[in-house]
């Protein structure tokens, strides 16, 4: 049996610990980057947590959106069982091939409006078949602002699935599992801002539930030009996790994702990669982060659901760290998925909140330093300006 739902792998992280100044010389930063006490709780080590931890929900979430248009041909559209190829479906249209016509490809469009006017994300993916188990993914992801008909946003998949099973269109099948790595770029303006790798172990379903494991590590290629540093993460759901179909169609995830983040001077951090994991639990990830300085450890649950190939509700319920951090997520059921206030996050140290953000299902949106007020934006759930 095909399950036409959408799989997505989630995960969220926060920062634990980390000792040292900032990186890039700056006379700000204090002796940590949490906001607990001493000079850890400076403008600039708070806002350094802040950014840290908005970034670790994005570290499984980029590999969300990838995993989604590689697994099933209608997994974005809002009625995944009445999609028309080419047609306009509430906002949300399939083709097969893409529009170009090009060999072994498909594309999904995403509208801001529900006559598919508006075009909010175009991607597009081609396969090539390598075995009968295995091929390779090329999908490209642009992003548009509303009423905008240059994209704001370019990323790039290189994708290589094995021991899987394939439709037509060469989608993975989720019921019969499959292992995957991913490299993946995010260009904004034609500058190359964010690099990340990832991989996963989707395991056979039984009884409509999969276990699954991954891990990843990406940075910030640009960095923070106002901060003199970059941020990176590595992390990933070590121990298996489950995706359980839900009897009305939807999926809820559950899992806990560990991990570390960094920070570092520009240009001082890259991915390590090593052997590819076929297996669950995870006892050496594939991919690492090198340079910079490290966090302390996180271990953070989180649920979610997805229907329609639509992420319905994130949720991470006061998530106790180390040094009286806390996170929690959720999202807000009167906001439509594109907006930039469907899901809300908030930090906080010993229960005073630090920071907040608001990104759309896409993770586009913004981190708002609460001391400060300063803005700093986020795209394909990373902060990157």
């Amino acid at each position: 049996m095909r399950i036409y739902a959408t799989l997505a792998l989630l995960g969220t992280f926060a920062l634990a610990a980390c000792g040292g100044g900032a990186a890039g010389g700056s006379a700000t930063s204090g002796g940590s980057i949490l906001p607990g006490g001493g000079s850890g709780n400076s403008t600039q080590s708070v806002t350094e947590n802040a950014i840290t931890v908005a970034n670790s929900v994005g570290t499984p979430m980029k590999t969300v959106q990838t995993i989604n248009s590689s697994t099933s041909p209608l997994s974005f559209a809002r009625h995944a069982l009445s999609v028309t190829p080419g047609q306009c479906n509430n906002g949300f249209e399939f083709f097969a091939p893409d529009k170009n016509n090009d060999a072994n490809s498909t594309e999904s469009q995403w509208f801001y409006d529900s006559s598919c006017t508006q075009l909010a994300r175009d991607i597009v993916r081609i396969y090539t078949p390598l075995s009968a188990s295995a091929e390779t993914v090329s999908r490209t992801v642009k992003v548009y602002a509303q009423g905008n008909t240059t994209a704001s946003t370019v990323r790039t998949d290189s994708v290589t699935f094995t021991n899987a099973t394939f439709d037509k269109n060469g989608f993975a099948s989720v019921t019969a599992g499959f292992d995957r790595v991913g490299n993946n770029t995010l260009d904004i303006a034609g500058s190359r801002t964010i690099d990340s790798n990832d991989e996963t172990v989707m395991l056979p379903a039984s009884s409509g539930v999969n276990e699954f494991c991954g891990d990843s590590a990406g940075f910030n290629a640009t960095g923070i030009a106002s901060l003199n540093e970059t941020f990176g993460w590595q992390g990933g759901t070590l121990q298996p996790g489950t995706r359980t179909l839900n009897s009305d169609g939807s999926v809820t995830w559950q899992s806990t994702h560990t991990g570390n983040g960094f920070k570092g001077a520009i240009g001082s951090l890259s991915v390590n990669t090593g052997t590819q994991n076929t297996a669950c639990p995870i006892t050496t990830p594939m991919f690492t982060l090198s340079g910079g300085t490290q966090g302390g450890s996180y271990s953070i649950p989180i649920t979610a659901t997805y229907a329609g190939g639509e992420l319905t509700n994130l949720t991470v319920s006061n998530a106790q760290l180390a040094n009286g951090n806390s996170l929690n997520v959720v999202t807000n059921a009167g906001q439509p998925p594109l907006s930039s206030t469907f899901i809300s996050g908030t930090i906080a140290n010993s229960g005073t909140q630090i920071a907040t953000f608001a990104v759309n299902a896409f993770g586009d949106g913004t981190l708002t330093v609460t001391s400060s007020g300063t803005q700093y934006v986020m795209n394909d759930w990373h902060v990157v300006k």
